[in-house]
């Protein structure tokens, strides 16, 4: 198997990059997003996306200087602008004190060094009490919560052995029975399991395995399928194996699907139609875009990759 090369990698993340400065300001929260709790849930989730993948872009330190400028740009207007100041986090976590969104937000960006006191203090209130480790989280998503306590220096609220065990992936089933939300359930397991792709050696040996046996027929499928946004994900569960594939007739496949503007389609074509609603159906897809060309460079450009 060919490795794709890392100027074909590189290629696409710089495109998804520049497709997602240009639209920084339509991850804005609206004032009707604003009216309840849960339309600030719903709007964050594409902020805290952004933010994680520049965290993840810097992290890599595979980006040239116009990339590290924008994606410096892209976390600046993020915590600022986006979030006001992180005030935008503590107000969800007033209307909404067992949400644990603003955890998971905020861990990335605490990471870089903003610290808002009132939203710590919100957090530290919900997480003593019962109710907190008593909230009822799909596996996967458990494991999430519990890598973000992690990264903000917290005694984690459960196990992580039981939470990686207690997920899909964890069981390692029979490879023929992934469907559509098991594979995305897989793919988020690998990212809160090596918090974000920053430390794959915490994937156990035997599910490392697991996905190093079955991976590339999860990803030919979807590739002949053309869903991108997935394909994107399982490309950045490649790069986080101990010795990535890279495969090029993968990535090759998937960097035809970007626009010529940079942005990644869900699936299929390049949807058109108002900036607004074409925004809303492609930025995860181009965030994913912009994750996996950072894991994948890195990865191409250190001595693991598999023959």
């Amino acid at each position: 198997m060919t490795a794709a090369s890392p100027a074909l990698l590189h290629r696409v993340g710089d495109q998804a990059l520049a497709w997602l400065d240009a639209h920084r300001e339509l991850f804005r929260l609206t004032d009707a997003d604003m009216a309840t709790g849960r339309g600030i849930v719903e709007r964050l989730k594409p902020v805290g996306e952004l933010a994680i993948n520049m965290r993840v872009l810097a992290r890599e330190g595979v980006a040239g200087s116009r990339q590290h400028d924008i994606s410096v740009r892209l976390l600046d207007h993020v915590w600022r602008d986006l979030l006001d100041g992180g005030n935008l986090l503590a107000e969800l976590q007033r209307q909404e004190p067992l949400s644990p969104v603003p955890l998971e937000i905020y861990a990335s960006l605490h990471e870089l060094g903003h610290r808002h006191p009132e939203l710590e203090g919100a957090i530290d209130l919900a997480r003593s009490t019962a109710s907190w480790r008593a909230l009822e989280l799909v596996p996967n998503r458990r494991l999430g919560l519990l890598n973000a306590e992690r990264k903000l220096g917290l005694v984690p609220s459960g196990d992580m052995e039981q939470a990686v065990a207690a997920t899909w992936l964890g069981r390692r089933p029979e490879p023929w029975t992934v469907q559509l939300h098991i594979a995305y359930d897989i793919t988020h397991t690998v990212f809160h399991l090596t918090d974000w792709g920053a430390a794959p050696d915490r994937i156990p040996p035997r599910i490392a395995d697991y996905l190093a046996r079955y991976l590339p027929a999860w990803t030919a499928d979807w590739a002949e399928l053309g869903h991108w946004d997935l394909l994107g994900e399982l490309l950045v569960v490649d790069a986080c194996l101990p010795r990535p594939s890279l495969d090029a007739g993968m990535w090759e496949l998937y960097a035809a699907a970007q626009g010529p503007d940079g942005a990644m389609p869900v699936q299929g074509a390049m949807p058109v139609g108002d900036r607004d609603e074409v925004f809303d159906q492609v930025h995860h897809p181009t965030l994913v875009a912009a994750f996996a060309s950072a894991m994948a460079t890195s990865r191409a450009l250190s001595a693991d990759v598999a023959a």
